[in-house]
Order: C-alpha cells, then structure tokens, then sequence
C-alpha cells in the first residue's frame, strides 16, 4: 500500500471517530438541556436532534476533510513520487546526470542532494575501475606478444627434445589465451568508455550466417557434433559487419565448446515483425535456473561441468550482449537442464527491408 493511501485511510478514520465524539457529545448536550426544561420523552428528542445535526453538519465536514486531506497527502507527498521516478532510471550509464533539486531546504531537498553526492562517488568509481581495466590491459599487450613471438621463434629450433617442445606448445597456448582475455578485456573496457565507433552499413545477415554455419561446422567437426541451419531467410540489418561477424562466432564457438559429444547445434534466422531473430541451440549439459541470469556478467561461466576442461574465460557472452545492445537489439538465454540452451537475438531490421 502507498504512502498517500495508507495517510488517507488514517486520516478517514481520525475524521470518523471526531465525528463520533462530536455526536455523541451533542446528544449529551442535549439530552441534559431537554431534561433540565422538563419536556417529554427528552431521549428521543436528543436522538433525533442530535442526528439532525451530525447529518447537515457534520457528514459534509467529514467529506470536505477527507477530500481536503486526500489533496494535501497528495500534494505532498509528490514530491516523493518524482524523486522515486528519478531514482529509478538511475544506471551505470547515466551516474552523471543529477536529479532535479527543489532547493526549498526541506527534508527531501536535503535527500535528493544526498542521491546526486552517492551517485556522483559511484561515477567516479566506476570511471577510475574502467581507467584501470584499459590501462592495464593496453600495457599487458607488449609483453604477451614478446613471450608469444620469443616462444615461437623458440620452436623453430630443430634441436629441442620432445618434451621441450612438448613444453613449449602448452606455453605458447597459456599466452594465447592469456592474449584473447586482454584483448576481450580491452574491448569491453574501449566500450564501457564509449571509445568503439560502429562502422554502420547495411550488412545481409543472412549472409554472415552462412558464413558463420560453415565456421561452426569446421569447429564441430573435431567433437562428432552435428550442425544444422534450420532456416536463412534473406534479411538485412544496420549494423558494423565485423562486430557482428564477432557476435555470431562468439555464439557458435559457446554452443560447439558447451555440448555433448556426439551433439547437436541448430541455427536459424527468421522475420518477426519489424525484427530478424537469429536462435542458436545445442544439446549441452544446460544452465541451472539460479545462475541463468548471471550468463552475461564478466568472467562468469554457468556450465560447472565443463568449466575447467573446456578453454574460455567468460567474456564471449559480455561481448555478444555489448554488441547486441550496440545495436538496438535484445539478447536472451532460455536453458533446460541436461536438455538444450537455446541463445535468441533480435535486431531491427534495415529501413526499406
């Protein structure tokens, strides 16, 4: 129950019982005028006197407060209703901007300016952790491709021992993938900045997703899983090629790692509406319900059974929801299981398709 709801009902009921005070001090009133003047009956002359005066004085008093009370509640507490509304559309994106103050002096002039001095420190936060995360990542870049060159030319060595070499390849693959997570981190990091400038176009999707069938058809191919693209209908989007190019890799690469042997990953883009829906599924171990909604946060991997032995580190699915979302478009995970995790993505379709 609101605020303003709960202070009328209290109100009413303040007012209902003063009229019952009223009335039945009335009555006394009177009834003790009429046995001082020795009529008859004076109760019931009390009563109805008493009646009389309540129902042409004291109902329309009784309804002018509360409507009266409902305005002022109202009234005052608006103020409130703003300042929730405006708390409400506060995110990581807009800590900067400040809530309108009153600058009254009141209690919640002082609240509203005590919102704008938290959500100032939580933009500086922010600000000072993606400072960090793109500065550390840029100078992590210089050293990893020194190891990963010196580990290279190391391997042309013809003299090596089996086990050296042996040795040498687990290295060059730790660096490797030591590499994409800088690069993941450093791309994420550029985006939080608004740093990454789409190259817009008007890109055939249906396009990139044959392309994509055929790249996620090589990555099976070691596992015995089977792909298959379900439908391709010939759309087009307005969006970056390469960003997108990205997206769908990232999804097929997730849904070939994440599966069983011997499994399946079904592909297929339709039109709904003024949309094309892009759904990638596959036959793995699927996402508990309780951690389905964290799939998208950094560093985090929902399939337990597989996350030490399958090569990741948890940023692909950021990667595909910036871009989604850098593209006007949504991103959605529904999981069964031990059944199918089926990833749905929707994007405005290109004006005039």
């Amino acid at each position: 129950m609101k605020i303003r709801t709960r202070l009328t009902w209290w109100y009413a009921g303040i007012l209902i019982l003063s009229l019952l005070v009223m009335g039945i001090g009335t009555y006394r009133e009177i009834d003790e005028q009429l046995r001082h003047e020795h009529r008859r009956e004076p109760t019931e002359h009390a009563i109805d006197e008493t009646s009389e005066m309540v129902l042409q004085v004291g109902l329309p008093a009784v309804i002018l407060g509360l409507l009266g009370g409902w305005w002022l509640t109202r009234r005052a507490l608006a103020p409130v209703t703003k300042l929730t509304d405006a708390v409400e559309k506060i995110q990581e994106k807009n800590l900067g901007e400040k809530i309108p103050r009153t600058n009254n002096g009141d209690e919640l002039d002082r609240l509203t300016e005590v919102f704008n001095a938290m959500t100032a420190r939580l933009d500086d936060s922010f600000h000072r952790i993606r400072e960090f995360t793109l500065h550390a990542s840029h100078e992590l870049k210089t050293p990893l491709t020194v190891l990963c060159g010196e580990t290279e030319t190391a391997l042309l060595d013809e003299s090596l021992s089996p086990a050296e070499r042996e040795r040498l390849f687990s290295q060059l693959d730790e660096v490797r993938r030591l590499s994409k997570i800088v690069d993941g981190l450093t791309l994420l990091a550029k985006a939080d900045a608004g740093q990454i400038v789409l190259n817009l176009e008007t890109v055939r999707l249906d396009e990139l997703v044959r392309d994509n069938f055929a790249d996620a058809q090589i990555l099976a191919e070691p596992h015995g899983i089977k792909v298959e693209l379900e439908a391709c209908e010939e759309v087009s989007v307005r969006g970056d090629r390469h960003r997108l190019r990205q997206l769908l890799l990232n999804l097929a690469d997730n849904a070939v790692k994440y599966n069983h042997p011997q499994g399946r990953v079904t592909m297929s883009l339709r039109r709904a509406g003024n949309l094309t829906r892009f759904t990638i599924a596959n036959t793995g171990a699927g996402i508990p319900p309780e951690v389905l909604p964290r799939v998208f946060d950094r560093f985090f991997r929902g399939d337990p059974a597989h996350s030490n032995s399958v090569d990741g580190c948890g940023l692909g699915l950021s990667i595909a929801k910036w871009i989604v979302s850098a593209h006007d478009g949504e991103i959605r995970i529904a999981s069964v299981q031990g059944n199918e995790t089926t990833v749905t993505v929707e994007l405005p379709l290109a004006s005039g398709d």
